[in-house]
């Protein structure tokens, strides 16, 4: 019987997408597992690649110098096809990759074992490949091991999709946030495609727990990630960073979208009304840093868009601020028409 879900070539990427797994940096439960096959299989060459619609990216990798290849190229792009492992005793002599300049040129690959990274619900996302130098043979044990292998990756990508979630608001947790801003940086360093950061603060958040209680600070948190979330972007990115702090990612936009952007989210706040006895209104303070050539690292695009931050509550809160990019002294109030 065919398996519908191996040729949903669209459906398949759509899941790929919802580990939000792609341009993120080394992890190491991810590198330890590779690290087994490469022990236990004896092999030099050990990866965990994940077939996006036109590359192959590794999500860990030993004894492979690129991070990603294109997918026509690949040896995973047939092993997500079956249910199977695929084994490939001899590459030069197989003509589905004899002609592959990964096999007559650097690092002459010679032999393959795949087993495909298979989801809960049936969408193979890529493969977990022990490959070697030399032509060889792989027994039924040692297939056994790659698979469970395999199953223990998936397990961990499982893992790490759950984790994401902030169990109050709904939003993206603290460390997914920074996974997702580390991806930003990959992208504008590959592509040179814009992204702007905006960090929010819940203006005076104490008196509301103070003087109402930790249920009505809970309340006004749910509101308030409520209110952000229907005003932002399906690709945009919202995060609950700590106590009353929030973040958004804003993927292709420039400094001015973003604050264009954070105003109306401002704007938005200041005249919700959150339903308790009696009703309660918050205001927010925001800060705002887009991606610049100086500022390839997330910890620095953090910092600029804290400053903002740190700059529009000291000026009076209930505002928004933003970096200059031509000073980074320079911090200029956001004035709208």
């Amino acid at each position: 019987m065919s398996d519908p879900k191996l040729h949903d070539e669209a459906a398949r990427v759509a899941a790929l997408r919802r580990y939000e797994i792609l341009d993120t940096p080394a992890e190491a439960p991810f590198e330890r597992i590779t690290g087994l096959v490469k022990a236990v299989l004896d092999v030099p060459i050990a990866t965990l690649s994940l077939i996006d619609s036109e590359r192959q990216w590794f999500k860990s990798r030993i004894g492979l110098n690129p991070s990603e290849t294109a997918r026509e190229l690949s040896f995973c792009t047939h092993t997500i096809q079956s249910r199977e492992p695929l084994i490939v005793v001899d590459a030069s002599l197989d003509p589905r990759f004899a002609e592959n300049p990964f096999v007559t040129g650097p690092p002459s690959i010679k032999s393959y074992l795949g087993v495909p990274l298979a989801t809960p619900d049936g969408y193979n996302l890529g493969a977990l490949c022990a490959i070697d130098t030399r032509p060889r043979s792989y027994s039924a044990a040692q297939v056994e091991v790659l698979k469970s292998f395999a199953a223990i990756a998936m397990d961990e990508m499982e893992l790490r999709r759950l984790a994401q979630v902030d169990p109050l608001t709904g939003t993206v947790t603290r460390r997914w946030f920074c996974t997702e801003q580390d991806r930003a940086v990959a992208r504008f360093i590959r592509d040179q495609r814009p992204s702007a950061l905006v960090l929010m603060d819940i203006d005076h958040f104490k008196r509301i727990n103070d003087g109402h209680g930790h249920p009505a600070g809970d309340l006004v948190l749910r509101a308030v990630a409520q209110s952000l979330a229907s005003q932002i972007r399906t690709n945009d990115v919202l995060g609950r960073l700590g106590g009353e702090e929030f973040g958004i990612l804003l993927p292709d936009s420039s400094l001015e979208a973003a604050v264009q952007a954070a105003e109306r989210f401002r704007q938005t706040l200041e005249d919700m009304l959150v339903p308790h006895d009696p009703p309660l209104r918050v205001t927010a303070s925001f800060g705002i840093a887009a991606l610049a050539p100086d500022c390839l690292a997330a910890e620095l695009w953090t910092k600029r868009a804290d400053r903002s931050l740190y700059a529009a509550k000291h000026a009076g809160r209930n505002r928004c601020c933003a970096v200059d990019p031509a000073s980074e002294q320079s911090l200029r109030e956001a004035t709208l028409a």
